[in-house]
């Protein structure tokens, strides 16, 4: 079971994470959605496509930008599809 904690709760937690470049990518509905705000934030990978972002508001604090997803990923990230991967330290295990 991979999990992602930031601010001491549980933001996401699977057994059917997809690791690509080192990140664990979980399905959108093992992700808390109560802690995502969205984000104007974009950007681009050329063999992935464009990514956007959420903010994590967690225990009253923010951490911007915290989670990214491709809602349209290249055919050579299509297994990305419908999944979230974090950063800016919250800690994934798993």
């Amino acid at each position: 079971m991979a999990t992602a904690t930031w601010n001491g709760e549980v933001i996401a937690e699977s057994d059917d994470t997809v690791i690509v470049e080192g990140n664990h990518y979980f399905p959108i509905d093992s992700v808390h959605q109560h802690f995502l705000r969205p984000s104007e934030t974009t950007t681009h990978c050329p063999w992935k496509g464009d990514a956007s972002y959420y903010t994590l508001h967690v225990n009253g604090e923010d951490n911007p930008d915290a989670a990214w997803y491709y809602p349209e990923p290249m055919e050579a990230a299509e297994q990305i599809r419908g999944r979230v991967a974090f950063w800016r330290g919250v800690e994934v295990q798993g």
